[in-house]
């Protein structure tokens, strides 16, 4: 096995060793963490570790959370360099991670790679911005406020008419999970559990697009979930819950069972604007 001993005055990996740095190395008990970026940028390592890409990926998910993250806050700015060497002796991971990570990088539209140019960050207009990933990532940034009205509005728009959608298909399977989600919700409210009730909030949101019968709109479905699980965006009662916030979900399964369209989207409409915050970010429609 090629050993990966790095020369004590460079840092870098000595000759014939370029594909592997020292950390790649370590036994897998010793990768607690990805070292953090260091040098003047030394602040750019310590962005917050809560986004989806990091879990349970390893190095390769470690760096894709921290490069996101420093491009996405903007502290990468567009048409940034990155330079895998240098990447790689930084955080002290193999070439071949660096290589993976930009690739993942690249499909969510972040960066590009092309020949005798490198890789560079791309500008905003070109991310993928319904990548939940990049949603989470934006949550936790500078962009968080922009992000959270962003995300509230998408929402409006596409929870309602899944209700009003999932009312004419009569899926009775599918509408039971749904009561069972809102039974699950209430015990766990009265237990105290935020965090079983938002699993089981998450659960439901997610079968309300799935009963909709359309198939494009289930591949927004991604977007719903991110926005329940990233803080501080439009929330829908588990961290404080209410009566009526149950309540409206409640309505929501008994409008299904009885085929009723505009009330299931009258419902969700309701649920969506029930904490005063949200109703600043989601825009009740218009009166004309």
């Amino acid at each position: 096995m090629m050993t990966a001993a790095r020369s004590a005055d460079s840092g870098l990996a000595g000759p014939g060793e370029l594909d592997r740095y020292p950390y790649a190395e370590a036994p897998a008990g010793e990768r607690a963490a990805l070292r953090t970026w260091d040098g003047p940028d030394a602040e750019l390592g310590r962005v917050g570790r809560r986004g989806s890409a990091s879990r349970g990926r390893g190095l390769h998910g470690q760096l894709v959370q921290q490069l996101g993250q420093m491009i996405v806050s903007g502290d990468l700015g567009a048409d940034r360099p990155l330079v895998p060497e240098e990447i790689g002796q930084r955080f002290e991971v193999s070439r071949t991670v660096v290589r993976e990570s930009l690739r993942v990088l690249e499909a969510k539209g972040l960066v590009s790679a092309r020949p005798n140019v490198g890789t560079r960050v791309r500008p905003v207009s070109d991310w993928n911005l319904l990548d939940p990933d990049i949603i989470e990532w934006r949550a936790f940034g500078p962009q968080r406020e922009d992000q959270r009205r962003e995300l509230g509005e998408l929402r409006w728009t596409i929870e309602p008419l899944a209700a009003r959608l999932a009312a004419g298909h009569g899926r009775e399977d599918i509408q039971q999970r749904l009561g069972d989600m809102v039974e699950i919700m209430r015990h766990s409210v009265g237990q105290g559990d935020a965090i079983t009730c938002s699993r089981a909030d998450a659960e439901f949101h997610s079968l309300l697009i799935q009963a909709a019968g359309n198939r494009m709109l289930e591949h927004l479905s991604g977007i719903v979930a991110a926005a329940l699980q990233v803080s501080g965006g439009p929330v829908t009662g588990c961290d404080r819950p209410t009566d009526a916030s149950l309540g409206h979900h409640a309505r929501i399964v008994d409008a299904l069972a009885s085929g009723d369209a505009a009330g299931a989207e009258t419902a969700m409409r309701q649920l969506l604007v029930v904490h005063p915050e949200v109703e600043r970010v989601v825009p009740a429609p218009r009166e004309h």
